[in-house]
Formats: C-alpha cells, structure tokens, sequence
C-alpha cells in the first residue's frame, strides 16, 4: 500500500472516529499516526537515518522528511543524522552547531508488515492516551462516591463496571457477607487511584469511614452546604458507627439535622450500609467532654486525660460497665477511633482501691524517708504531696497550713527532707563513678546525680554518648504498628523529663561539642517563622 495511492482525508477521518470511540483527544491519534510512518520509513530508508513525518491537519498530507543535525567533529556518533561544521556549508549559509537541515524524502510504499507494525504503533498509542485519560478522570475522584454496575466476581473481589472503565471492590472492603451478582447496581466509595504499568487501577471501597460521611453528604442537606460538619467518623462495617458532628450555626442542631424527620435521613444511610447502626454524636472541642459523648449510652463519673501520652482513663458506676465496654469491647473501640486518644475504663470501686493503694505508697514514702509516724506522714499525703522534692523545696507557708504544724516542725521535716535527698544524690553519683561515668556527662546542666546513674546503667557515660541519644530514648514515647499503639520507655522517664527537655538537652550537647553551629539554628528558625507567616497569610 502507497501511501499517496491512498486517500489523504481518510488519516484525518480514521483519527476522528478513533479519539470519538475512545473519548481522547484526536490530535494523539494524528501523532501516532505520524510516528508509525516514520518508523515505516526507516525500515525502508534505514533505522540510523533520523526521519520524521507530518500529517497536515487540514488536507490529510502526510510529508516525510529526513532530519540532519549539525555537530562538532569530535562528536560525531551517527555520521548519517549528523555533520560536521564544514560540510554543512554545502546545504546552509553560515552553519552553527545545532542547526539542523531538513530534506524531503519520497514517501513510502507500505508493505503488509509495514502496515501492521503501524497499527500496534497506534493502538499502543490510543490505549496509553485511554489510560491517561481514564487516570487524570478518577484521580480527581477519590474521596467521592459512585454508582456502578457488578460485571463479574473473582476470589470474592466484584469487579464494577463504573462508565468509562472498570474498578475493583476488594473482598475485604466489602461490608459483612454482602454477595453481588452479575448486572447488580451497586454504590460504593473510591478509595484510591494507582497509576500502574497495566493501566490506571481503582479501588473501592465499603467499609471505609468516609463511606459513610459522603452517604451523610448526600442525605443532609446541611452538611453539603456546610452549615454542619462531620469531624470525625469511626466504623465497625455492617455493625456500629458513631459520627462526631458540629454545627457551624447556633440554630441549627446538628444531630437532629443528621437524624431528620422521624430518622428518615439517618435510616436512608443505615438501609445503604447493611443496617449499621449509627451513634449520632455532638464534637466538643474539649477532650474529656467529648470522650463522655463518645461514649453514650453509657454514662461517666469521671474522665482524667494524659495529654502527653495521649491515653485517658474513664470512671463509670459498677453497673455500667458493660454498657461502656460494649458487646466484644466494641463500644470503647469506637469511642477510642474517634477520639484519637487509647482509653482505660474502669469501675467506681477500682478507681477507688488505685487512689488507696498510691494513697498508702506515698505515706509509707514518708513514714521511711523522713522518718514520721503514720498519722503525720497521711496528713502530709492528704494536702497533696507527692515527693520529697516537694517537701524540701516547698513555700514554708505551704507546710505551715498543715494542723499541727508550725515553723519548727516545718524547718524540721525541710531539713529531713533535704539530708534524705543529698544522700541519695551522694549515693548515686558514687555508683555512676562506679559504672564509668566521665565528667563531662556528671557536670552537664541538667541532668542530677541520679539521671547520670540511670544513663551510665544504659551504657551511656560520656557527653558524647549522651549527644547521640534520640529524644525519645530519653523521655519515652508511643509507637503505632498496624494500629496498635506500643510504649517505648525512656531512660529518664521516671525523672519526668519531657520530650521537649529531652530535645533541648540533647542539642545543647552537641552545641557544647561543636557537632552543631548555633548559627546554623537561628537560620533554621527564621525560616520556619518565615514559612508559617506565609502560610498564615496565605
């Protein structure tokens, strides 16, 4: 086949009719088009000639052309695309290096594997430009909900036809046991868009907890418009939800807009989800008040937070218990997703014995160290202290408004105190000598005789042994593996270092060994000052 024999403007209709079946633009038809000719060509001409052919846009002419680059002589690679200086006068005026001269060759004759290795160049063309396509469509997508219609099940994973391609609801994103068969319409989540080798992949999804704040989307008007907000969404699939929402108008309620006229808004999400039952839940930006709404039907005595570890211990009366935890703890485990935070629950009755046993640690703490009969030692325990520190180093006027106390008996068990505690501190810094503690770490700022002791124990003896230590080493932390949050102790976590003292010491001692230019800090925090002004004003 030649190609002047053929007709000029059937390229043009052929590119037309491709881009319209395959939703493409026809203009990459038109290119790969032109790229299998040119491959055409060179497997006439020769694979070494540079040959390029355009296809005009409006005529359908396609014009073949050979490509010669002008180069130094030293660099000369493919003496057929490329030549020197001197002989490019015989074709150009005054040549430079990287001019380029440009002869128009006969077209050529198109022979029958020619003509196929042409058509793999354009459908490879066509279906990487349909992959394209398809992946710049749904990656704007994820997060949003779709219809789809069930094409086929294979191992347990649907296959949904969703328009313009096909997306893949993983077995283990489905909700419950909830079976599909073949032409089913179906309403699912995307999870996620991957551009692979094979082509733009889709995942689905369920069970995903946004699954269910875009069914709300859908089902309250309000939260559309954001009036109302969903703040955070926690789900056991095809069994429980709670959903955490607030309301940006004080005239609206925000759980009432969520539930609707006789629950027929809540009911349409639940009917969608296989009957899941869903907590309605007001956010409160303070924790523990949350936490309590997090946690209804069940009702709360008390709730004590520990920011730093993020964990808060709920108190709730014997009997409810249960209620609390939930059937397979899944009451608590929702509240906990939602809340962020890793809760302990316990009763009235073991809230009360823990505050007893520490209760009588502390007085038997004082009965030894300073040397007080009982009654004394649970008085001073009774107004709050906790530590010899404490009482050492404490207002006078703070142990005077003790019953029976006066300044004598104050001066008395300060002095106690402070003897108990140097001796201590004699002691350990004898035992970290002992250990191999060098002076450089005993006389840095910050740290007592018995933190030294605890680090030459870990085998950390030197300032230079210290300056190496990772905060958390230090101060302790939490580490999450597949959800599951694990402590990681310090090394001077019984002192209550925290893990911004942790960082400041740390980086004061490689500042003192010179590892690190305070210079270099400064910088460092004017230009995150500047980035967050930016931010802020942008």
């Amino acid at each position: 086949m030649a190609i002047t024999s053929a007709n000029q403007l059937e390229l043009l209709q052929t590119a037309e009719a491709v881009a319209r079946e395959k939703m493409i633009d026809p203009e990459l038809v038109v290119e790969a088009m032109e790229e299998s000719l040119a491959r055409a060509a060179k497997s006439r001409y020769g694979a070494e000639l540079d040959i390029r052919v355009s296809i005009d846009r409006k005529t359908g002419k396609a014009t073949f052309t050979r490509v010669r680059t002008v180069v130094a002589d030293d660099e000369i690679e493919n003496d057929r695309a490329e030549l020197n200086v001197e002989d490019a006068k015989d074709y150009l005026d005054d040549p430079k290096i990287g001019d380029t001269i440009v002869d128009e060759v006969p077209p050529v004759e198109m022979g029958r594997i020619a003509a196929q290795s042409a058509k793999q160049v354009i459908l490879q063309k066509v279906r990487e430009a349909e992959r394209d396509r398809q992946y710049e469509e749904f990656k704007d997508r994820v997060g949003t909900i779709i219809n789809g219609q069930v094409k086929r099940e294979e191992y347990g994973n649907v296959i949904v036809d969703i328009g313009r391609g096909e997306a893949i609801l993983r077995r283990n994103e489905k909700i419950g046991r909830e079976s599909y068969r073949p032409n089913d319409r179906i309403r699912v989540y995307i999870k996620d868009v991957r551009r692979e080798v094979r082509g733009p992949q889709i995942f689905l999804s369920r069970t995903d907890p946004q699954f269910m704040a875009e069914l709300f989307k859908m089902e309250v008007p309000e939260i559309y418009d954001g009036i109302i907000e969903i703040k955070a969404v926690a789900r056991d699939p095809g069994s429980r939800a709670k959903i955490a929402v607030i309301s940006h108008d004080s005239s609206i309620d925000p759980v009432g807009a969520c539930v609707g006229m006789r629950g027929s808004r809540v009911q349409a999400v639940v009917n969608e989800l296989q009957g899941e039952k869903i907590d309605i839940i007001p956010w409160n930006e303070d924790q523990p008040t949350f936490l309590v709404n997090a946690l209804q039907p069940a009702e709360v005595s008390k709730v004590v937070l520990d920011e730093e570890a993020e964990r808060i211990e709920v108190v709730v009366p014997e009997e409810q218990l249960s209620l609390a935890i939930g059937r397979r703890g899944q009451n608590v485990r929702l509240a906990s997703q939602l809340t962020g935070l890793d809760i302990d629950i316990m009763t009235e009755e073991e809230e009360s014995a823990r505050r007893q046993a520490e209760f009588e640690v502390r007085t038997k703490l004082f009965m030894e160290t300073l040397d007080l009969d009982e009654f004394f030692a649970q008085l001073l325990v009774s107004e709050g202290f906790t530590s010899l520190e404490e009482v050492a180093y404490v207002e006078v006027d703070e142990l005077l408004v003790i019953d029976g106390v006066d300044d004598d008996t104050a001066s008395e068990l300060q002095a106690r105190a402070r003897d108990y505690l140097e001796a201590q501190a004699k002691k350990a810094l004898e035992t970290a000598r002992e250990l191999g503690a060098q002076d450089s770490l005993i006389e840095f700022e910050g740290l007592t005789p018995q933190m030294v002791e605890a680090l030459a124990k870990d085998d950390v003896k030197t300032l230079e042994d210290f300056a190496t230590c990772a905060d958390w080493e230090l101060a302790g932390g939490w580490t999450t593996v597949n959800g599951e949050r694990s402590k990681d102790d310090g090394v001077l976590e019984p002192f209550d270092v925290s893990l911004e003292e942790a960082q400041n010491m740390v980086m004061t001692a490689r500042i003192q060994l010179g590892w690190v230019d305070p210079a270099d800090l400064a910088s460092d925090d004017e230009e995150e000052g500047e980035a967050a002004t930016e931010e802020a004003g942008a």
